[in-house]
């Protein structure tokens, strides 16, 4: 990479200046930025243009930092450098992942740079731009938009962090059966930045613009000085004249659009199946008490419903459903005010007492539907995943539709997910925030009136057709089919849809010329919507396969991807760049991976990331060594690097943080008391003298936050012994020994319950002693013990641990020639004094604006910077981003507060 300056531009809607050199607003300046997008038959377009300039006589290297919505596919994406463009190429996940892999071996930042959000993704990349030169960045994304209560959303999002010249939004809509419904919502338009706002419509078009002036970027609910940071969101429906909906053909494919209102509310049959296991304690339970009274609220009195709780019992509210009366829903209300956090997670034999209820109780003109809510994993009971697949599958045998909504970023999404597929229904996350009881009844909203069961779509002289059998359709949604017309002697094309409306029978029908003969098959909007609703109807398909039923999916939606250049989870978007820079690798990742910055604090090693400005080519048979943050140095692996170091002296430890001098400290001795006094190289003057600078490797732990898209990460030298929860309350600890390397995890994790309950945990088997017993368990067992308030499960390589109100996972790990042990809590107990690493909540944060990167911490701003690491906490091992915080402030106290002597 070229030397001169490091800044880093972050582009969400636009660019943020993430410097490693403190440059000021002068040294590069983003003069023009576009959005551009175009809806047809609700299939949108988005190009994002940004054109940026470096003002200085040296180079800097500018990021792009772009946020787009999660259903998006992004389909292209270049760069234009001194008259030159450099494309992206979308290639199998596989290959692209060995490039970057490659890449990382060298010591090179080439970065996955994709993550989730909330209702959002990233994409970055970067590039070195010459002095007093210009880059342009163009990236486009594409979206089936998704018709919910009646009304389809446009998300835009934008956050320049500097206000910008040229700065437009341009949507155009085009919608054959006529645009009913225009709105403007979000941040960016409210205040003087609805005076920004121009809408103009027609009979089937519409037009809206948002070119805000420098002063206006300023002027909304969380602008300020660096310019905008918001949403715009356009909404709109369409007109419906017939009940057939909207038939579109073109150039040999295919779009129906059926969303039929003049038809009867169907009665339902539904159940609530509730998780009120320990781990839904606090907020949690509080929000889905408040959203079911609501919803109960909301029952129509033909409905008919019932409640069920669990944890690891199953609570029926009654044996059978019950009229929405008033008097029933009284009762039912009372029943879920009551309701408590306690237990274990028996999920199997809960949808299984649900599905036994709606099986019993199946009315002719109803529409039966089972509804989950849960946060974690199944612990008690059947804890087999394929089993329960396969368990409740059986019992519903397509009978009606199971909605699986999982509560927080702890929960098994993926399990759940699978479950709602297989079963007619959708998986959906329910983010802990806030908003989490809206949540619940938005859900609830959008399957609340059944308007059609059994609908069957058929077309006459389609093929290639993408889903054509519905359980049941919803009033406010919309079902959509998309094909191919391939017989070029056909003269009429035909759709025809059958559904069952209560009781009755009822078809739809239509026809429509194929006009000239079907010979073109030109890239046209509909053959890219019906390439993009395919693919994710294939994925869709695929979490449920296995075998070479799955393999033969993979490879359906690998092909298409790679034609139509859609970044999926199956595959990655390559950045190219000039010679002498490293490529970079999109990937987008599926929702069922942990976002970053969610649910309990969790550890990570660290991978660190360094200004390849400042290091020469690695030497071979070198190795680089450094701090985060810190100029990183290229020695000899296991040469006189290390060799340079007196021996250790009996009984001490060697300590050393970023950028210091190592020390050797007696072991719980007088140096072990202050770590920070050993870390900050202030030692009494009898310590051992060093010749040579070194630098202990560090491992990084993460620490999610709350209502923030990053977690923040923090580095602790290696080989120290932690403490990793206390209960004082409940008389529970557990303590971890971190292994001597920072990819070496931890080596011994101890927990301790009550005064005579232990488990032992090393990477060669658990020892649980009882007493006065003590039994052996090897990681490769399979065991179900639960005695009173203790329940241990040992399956793939876990052993889940539930001791009181408090439950961990411990997983045994075998990465890059390293075995090594991983703590993830998944309970936190309950009650005041909880203390170690583990127990510190989401942090709260709020990004400070300005040239350098400065968070604000409980009231006090800090200095950060972006860095990554790998999520353990899950078994996939995402590679997050973070904000890399000094230690303190993360966790509010200093490492010695959370170190012990023994385990």
């Amino acid at each position: 990479m070229m030397g001169g300056a490091a800044v880093r531009v972050g582009l969400l809607g636009l660019l943020l200046p993430c410097v490693a050199t403190a440059p000021t607003n002068k040294d590069w300046d983003i003069y023009s930025f576009h959005i551009n997008s175009t809806v047809t038959s609700r299939y949108a377009t988005t190009v994002i243009t940004s054109r940026v300039a470096n003002r200085i006589n040296q180079s800097q290297e500018i990021e792009f930092h772009v946020k787009i919505p999660k259903n998006a596919f992004i389909s292209k994406f270049r760069m234009t450098i001194e008259g030159k463009t450099y494309d992206g190429v979308v290639k199998q996940k596989e290959e692209a992942q060995q490039q970057y892999t490659q890449a990382v071996s060298r010591g090179q930042s080439a970065g996955i740079v994709s993550s989730v959000g909330r209702t959002l993704e990233e994409f970055k990349t970067s590039v070195t731009v010459a002095a007093l030169s210009k880059v342009t960045f163009e990236l486009t994304y594409e979206e089936l938009l998704k018709r919910r209560l009646g009304k389809y959303e446009l998300l835009i999002h934008a956050r320049p962090m500097q206000p910008v010249a040229d700065f437009k939004i341009d949507v155009y809509i085009k919608e054959y059966p006529g645009v009913n419904i225009l709105e403007i919502k979000g941040g960016l338009s409210t205040k003087e930045l609805a005076n920004a706002i121009s809408k103009t419509q027609t009979s089937t078009e519409a037009w809206v613009h948002f070119y805000p002036s420098k002063a206006q970027q300023s002027q909304c609910d969380s602008c300020g000085e660096e310019g905008l940071n918001g949403d715009l969101v356009i909404v709109y429906d369409v007109h419906r004249k017939k009940s057939i909906g909207d038939l579109k053909k073109s150039d040999g494919y295919f779009v129906h659009h059926f969303a039929p209102s003049d038809l009867p509310r169907i009665p339902k049959n539904v159940v609530f199946v509730i998780d009120q296991s320990g781990s839904m304690y606090g907020r949690k339970i509080q929000q889905t008490r408040e959203a079911l009274l609501k919803i109960l609220g909301d029952l129509a009195e033909d409905d008919h419903f019932g409640l069920i709780t669990f944890d690891s019992s199953v609570f029926p509210w009654k044996e059978e459903l019950l009229l929405a009366n008033q008097k029933n829903l009284e009762a039912a209300k009372m029943f879920v005010q009551n309701i408590r956090d306690r237990g274990a997670t028996d999920i199997n034999a809960a949808v299984l007492r649900g599905t036994d209820m709606l099986n019993r109780h199946l009315r002719e003109g109803t529409a039966s539907l089972l509804i989950l809510l849960t946060d974690g994993d199944p612990t008690t009971g059947e804890t087999n995943l394929e089993n329960i697949h396969k368990n409740i599958k059986e019992a519903i045998d397509k009978k009606f539709p199971l909605y699986c909504l999982g509560f927080g970023m702890d929960v098994n999404f993926e399990f759940l997910e699978k479950m709602a597929l297989e079963n007619n229904g959708v998986g959906r996350r329910i983010y802990e925030d806030s908003d989490a009881a809206l949540q619940l009844q938005g859900f609830y909203e959008e399957v609340a009136t059944p308007l059609l069961t059994d609908v069957q779509m058929v077309y006459l002289g389609g093929a290639n057709l993408t889903q054509t059998n519905f359980s049941q359709y919803y009033n406010g949604s919309e079902i959509v089919v998309a094909g191919q017309i391939t017989d070029n002697n056909i003269e009429e094309f035909t759709a025809e849809v059958i559904a069952i409306s209560k009781s009755n029978k009822v078809t739809y029908s239509e026809t429509i010329p194929t006009e000239e003969p079907i010979t073109a098959r030109s890239d046209s909007n509909l053959q890219r919507l019906w390439a993009y609703l395919t693919v994710k109807q294939l994925l869709d398909k695929e979490v449920q396969l296995s075998g070479s039923e799955k393999e033969t999916v993979k490879k359906e939606i690998l092909d298409l991807c790679l034609k139509y250049g859609f970044v999926t989870p199956l595959t990655s978007m390559v950045v190219t760049k000039p010679q002498g820079e490293e490529s970079q690798v999109a990937h987008k990742p599926k929702e069922g991976k942990k976002p970053t910055g969610s649910g309990q604090a969790f550890m990570v090693p660290s991978q660190r990331k360094f200004s390849h400005d400042s290091l020469p080519s690695r030497p071979k048979n070198t190795r680089l060594y450094g701090g985060a943050g810190h100029i990183g140095k290229y020695a000899p692996v296991r040469g006189p690097y290390f060799s340079a170091l007196p021996s250790r002296p009996k009984n001490t430890r060697l300590y050393g943080g970023a950028g210091h001098i190592g020390k050797y400290a007696p072991v719980g001795g007088p140096y072990f008391s202050d770590i920070r006094q050993l870390l900050d190289g202030n030692l009494p003057t009898h310590s051992t003298k060093m010749t040579t600078t070194t630098v202990s490797p560090l491992i990084r732990f993460l620490l999610p936050a709350e209502g923030q898209a990053l977690p923040l990460c923090y580095d602790i030298p290696v080989a120290l012994s932690l403490r990793l929860l206390k209960d004082p309350n409940n008389d529970f600890s557990m303590n971890g020994q971190l292994g001597k390397s920072d990819s070496a995890g931890y080596q011994k994790i101890v927990v301790h319950y009550r005064s005579d309950q232990h488990i032992d945990f090393d990477t060669t088997g658990i020892t649980f002693n009882n007493g006065q017993n003590a039994t052996y368990f090897s990681w490769s067992l399979n065991i179900n013990i639960e005695k009173d308030s203790v329940s241990l499960i040992i399956r793939d390589k876990e052993m889940d641990v539930t001791m009181g109100s408090t439950r961990v996972i411990i997983m045994l790990y075998e990465r890059d020639g390293n075995v090594f042990l991983w703590p993830v809590l998944r309970q936190r107990p309950t009650g005041d004094n909880i203390s170690g690493i583990m127990a510190r909540p989401p942090v709260v944060y709020e990004e400070v604006q300005g040239t350098t990167i400065k968070l604000k911490i409980q009231d006090k701003e800090v200095d950060v910077s972006r860095a990554s690491t790998v999520d353990l906490s899950v078994r996939s091992a995402p590679t997050v981003t973070c904000w890399l915080t000094p230690l303190q402030s993360a966790l509010q106290g200093e490492l010695a507060d959370f170190t012990v002597s023994q385990l």
